[in-house]
Parts: C-alpha cells; structure tokens; sequence
C-alpha cells in the first residue's frame, strides 16, 4: 500500500484534539514528570495563538457532532496568568462561540483561586486536575523546594467545588502506589470530579530512571479496579469505561465501528509554535534522527498543511509501521489500536516496534484482569 494510503488508513484527517502549550513553566516538580523544560518560562506570543486558531479554523467542520477540543496543558497552563491566558483565548472566541471549539485544561490546581474559578466559567473550560490520590499517595507531587504540594492541591480543587466548577482527574500510579487501588478511588469518590483517568508511570521525556510498575503489579491493580468500578458506578474510571465500551460494541455487533477508529495526530502547538504529531510527550525532545520530531511551526504553516505531510515525516512514518506490525502479531490489537507513538520512542529507541511496557500495563493487564475476573465468577 502506498505510503500516503497507509497513513490516511490508520490516521484520521482531521484531528480531534489540539494540545497547546500556553507556557513551558510549571510551579511543582513532580517525580516523575517528563517534561524537559518545566523550569523555563516561555509564554506563548499571541501570533502564535491567533495562528492556531486560523489553523483550527481551516479543518473545523460544522457537521461534526463535536468540536475541536483545544486543550491547555504541557507545562503549568495557569503558569501564564489569566491576563495573558485571555489574550490567547481571544482569537478563538468566534470559533467557540460559534460551537466549533472547546477548551479544556489539565491544571495542577496549585494556582487555582475564586478569580481562576471565575474564568474557567467564563470560557466554558472542562477542567482536569492532576492529583494522585490521598496524601500518602500523592507524595511524589511537590514544589521545587521537595515540600508536599497536596494541602495545596486540595485547597484549589476545594474553590472549583465552592464555586460549583465541575472537574475531572488524572492520577499517575506509581510502582509504589499501585498497590493501594481501594485507597485511590475512595478518595476520588470522595473528591467530588466526575471521572478519573489512572495512568500507570512510563518512561518517557526526561523520566528515564524510576522504576515502573510490573505487569503482575498491573493486573492486581486493574482486577481490584475493577471490582471497585462495579460495586461504585458513580465515579467512571476512564480505562475500565473504555474497556467496556469496547466489549459492548462487540457484543452488539458494532466491532467494524470500533475498527474503523482513526488514531488521532494529536497536533500539540509549543509555545514557540513548533508542532510534533502523534504523542504530546515528543514535544521538546531533541533528536537530530527525527529531526526533533518537528513537523512545522504554525507561524509559517497551518497545522492543516502539516498534517497533508505527515507522511513524509520519518517517525510517523515508522509509527504507521509498527501500527501494521501490531496488527499482524498482537491478539489485543482489536482493543488497544496499537502502543502510543511516544512509548514506542522512549523504550525502544524506535516507532516501528511494535509492544512496549506501557502496552503490557495500561492495556494487556487490563484485558487479562477482566477475563480472569468473569472466569472466576462463572467458576464460583
């Protein structure tokens, strides 16, 4: 198949998500954070957001059923301060108003105060707060200084609530937190945020040297998890909501629906208008192989132009690659749509391979714990 045919058969054309990076700053220093430039301020110059915005503009499609999601994260979004947050938000307005954009952000809600809350209303932001549990969960959440940044985490996410600003979280599950899954959703229930997205650390960016979890670590986590999910539907766990999609589209015969998903690019805009594709953790990664992964800066090209060329680009290229390899060799393949572009890099060095840890962890341990889950009922 030609290699044009071979992206657009696995890449969809018009991305769904666009990650911007309103500053590279951030005020914590979390572990296992893998952002090479969290310590740098670099805001984003209005050209730069006015150019997202007419590239969004280009590939907006007013029969979508949903818009464009446009979401600030990539370093500490609040870092910028709303003065400067408002005058990027400004050249999307006519697209939000007009219901082709959304946007959202991933926040660790260390900055969040009544004026923030007042902001987020304002523009219609989903918020995603970052928080890995219980204090003693969340210890790997700190300042520069070392010091713990959970009392402030809860006292920002305490003024989301006060003002009646609903929320979502992302919790990273460390090779020392997997084994308290009870521990972490409890608390998540308690929390008040609509859903939880459980991301098991990988290595990738500058977090290279931690020890991950284990698959067998994995599969005890993702069998307690679910169990939790069934006796409390009242928190939706992204992984196990997903799995379950999946299962009822086979099951009521739509498996050609769920085949015919297209990755995402992913186009995530830098603060200097540099754009990688396929994995927001390749943005400021240096490697001359790939030519830094740089697929174009929007102040000379529009992110729609990019994507018409992606497939010249090596490590997309690759990643078509290994998608193929994925699908000729792997039973979970029709479930998990290939490892993710910047996992592959990370631990193989390459994108044309085709498992990766994040693979056996976040999807295969899922899979597995499910179906020893129903084994084991229909033996009891």
């Amino acid at each position: 198949m030609h290699t044009l045919a071979r992206y657009r058969h696995r890449i969809a054309r018009r991305p769904s998500t666009v990650i911007v990076q309103g500053d590279t700053l951030c005020d914590l220093n979390c572990f296992y954070c893998y952002l090479p430039h969290r310590r740098r301020r670099t805001p984003m110059p209005v050209p730069v957001s006015e150019a997202v915005a007419r590239s969004i503009a280009e590939f907006t499609d007013t029969t979508s059923p949903r818009p464009v999601e446009v979401v600030w994260h990539a370093g500490e979004p609040l870092a910028v301060g709303r003065t400067r947050l408002a005058e990027l938000l400004a050249p999307f307005e006519p697209l939000r108003q007009a219901g082709l954009v959304e946007h959202s952000i991933q926040t660790n809600a260390v900055m969040i105060t009544p004026a923030w809350c007042d902001f987020f209303t304002e523009y219609g932001f989903r918020i995603g707060v970052s928080i890995d549990g219980p204090a003693a969960l969340n210890r790997h959440r700190v300042d520069r200084s070392g010091r713990p940044a959970f009392d402030r985490i809860m006292k920002g996410i305490g003024r989301l609530r006060e003002h009646e600003v609903r929320f979502s979280a992302i919790s990273v599950v460390s090779a020392e937190s997997i084994g308290a899954p009870e521990s972490l959703l409890d608390f998540m229930a308690d929390l008040g945020c609509r859903s939880v997205g459980l991301n098991v650390e990988e290595r990738e960016g500058v977090n290279t040297d931690r020890a991950v979890p284990t698959v067998e670590q994995a599969h005890e986590f993702w069998r307690r998890t679910i169990a939790w999910s069934r006796a409390h539907p009242g928190l939706t766990v992204r992984e196990v909501d997903r799995l379950g999609a999946y299962l009822r589209a086979v099951r009521y015969g739509r498996h050609a629906d769920w085949d015919r998903t297209l990755i995402d690019p992913i186009p995530t805009v830098a603060s200097n208008g540099d754009v990688v594709l396929l994995s927001p953790e390749l943005a400021g990664i240096t490697d001359p192989a790939y030519e830094d992964f740089r697929a174009g800066n929007v102040l000379e090209q529009s992110i729609g132009s990019m994507l018409d060329r992606a497939h010249h680009l090596r490590y997309v290229r690759e990643f078509v690659t290994g998608l193929d390899k994925c699908e000729a060799t792997c039973q979970f393949f029709g479930f998990c749509r290939g490892a993710q572009a910047g996992n592959r890099y990370f631990e193989n060095g390459r994108l044309d391979t085709t498992e990766t840890n994040h693979c056996r962890v976040s999807r295969q341990a899922l899979v597995t714990a499910l179906s020893d889950t129903v084994r084991e009922e229909q033996a009891a």
